[in-house]
């Protein structure tokens, strides 16, 4: 791949004030592309780590669901598992993949008018990265937020607020930063992680209005009994922590690890796109952006962003 020093300053395309980067590749440049475009990068092999205990407890639900299905007709017992873990793969299939993006995600293909402007910034970062970009698939988000996200296999995700508003020095340096999150294995990783977790959540969702309805009984109990139930609750606490050595305090553990674990993927991401040369850039935009307000310490812990001035910090150290 050649080298950025290599090429001139060109001036923005005629029409588009907001073209600004400093150089770019000549047209018909030939790419030199790495030999390992993605990989599991450390971040994403904790992640996948952390979702063991995950995995396991939503395998235990998926057994007892094959369990009772081979009770009332008969089903193989192995095949709703079987199933279940296999089709984890279909959501790195690019069909499937494409019909997650439009139905799940609602999200679209780029017009003509927007690929003009995205497809020749994306095409310059992957250059610099030694990326194939057509390994990618562009998809536009009709969001209002000056963001782009990485997703699946993939998918690199714009709004179309972040395709009209920002310079394409920005855009190249926030389009860099979704490429860090593929080539580190982030998107894969998360992707794993979701699908595996589902039959938990979708279980959740189906008791949440009985889990409800037994906080609002727990509240109208008389003191006396609602003590005993506070008193019963934290020996059953207890004894899980001591019957299972502390295993259980790690899934009290798992969100704060989890969370830490996907802020040290974002400072990842922001280095894969400074070491593109958008750092400057990229820092800028960051520090434009108005801080949350403070949620407290818990609500920092749990967050899987870093705040603004982290990622300033680390992209200027």
């Amino acid at each position: 791949m050649d080298k950025p020093s290599e090429h001139p300053a060109r001036p923005g395309l005629p029409g588009n004030p907001r073209d600004d980067l400093a150089y770019r590749h000549r047209p018909g440049t030939r790419a030199e592309y790495v030999a390992h475009q993605r990989h599991a990068g450390l971040t994403a092999v904790g992640r996948l780590l952390l979702q063991l205990p995950v995995l396991l407890v939503n395998l235990l639900l998926v057994a007892v669901a094959g369990r009772a299905l081979q009770q009332w007709c008969g089903l193989p017992y192995g095949i709703l598992p079987g199933l279940w873990l296999a089709a984890g793969l279909l959501a790195f299939h690019r069909p499937t993949e494409t019909l997650l993006a439009r139905y799940l995600l609602r999200l679209h293909r780029p017009l003509p008018a927007e690929l003009a402007v995205l497809v020749p910034v994306w095409r310059e970062v992957t250059l610099r990265a030694g990326v194939e970009g057509d390994r990618y698939e562009l998809w536009i988000e009709d969001g209002p937020g000056l963001t782009a996200s990485a997703a699946g296999g993939h998918l690199v995700i714009v709004t179309r607020h972040a395709l009209e508003t920002l310079t394409t020095s920005r855009l190249a340096a926030v389009l860099a930063h979704e490429l860090g999150h593929h080539t580190a294995g982030h998107t894969w990783a998360r992707l794993v992680s979701w699908w595996y977790a589902l039959p938990g959540r979708l279980l959740w969702l189906a008791f949440r209005p009985v889990a409800g309805a037994a906080r609002r009984a727990a509240a109208q109990l008389p003191v006396p009994l609602a003590a005993l139930l506070l008193i019963s609750a934290l020996w059953g606490t207890y004894w899980a922590l001591t019957r299972t050595y502390g295993l259980a305090l790690g899934l009290v553990l798992l969100p704060f690890l989890s969370a830490w674990v996907a802020r040290r993927e974002e400072l990842r991401a922001d280095r894969h796109a400074a070491a593109l040369g958008f750092g400057d850039v990229l820092a800028g935009l960051l520090a434009e952006q108005p801080e949350p307000a403070a949620g407290g310490a818990l609500s920092l812990l749990l967050s899987p962003q870093p705040q603004a001035r982290t990622r300033l910090h680390h992209l200027q150290h």
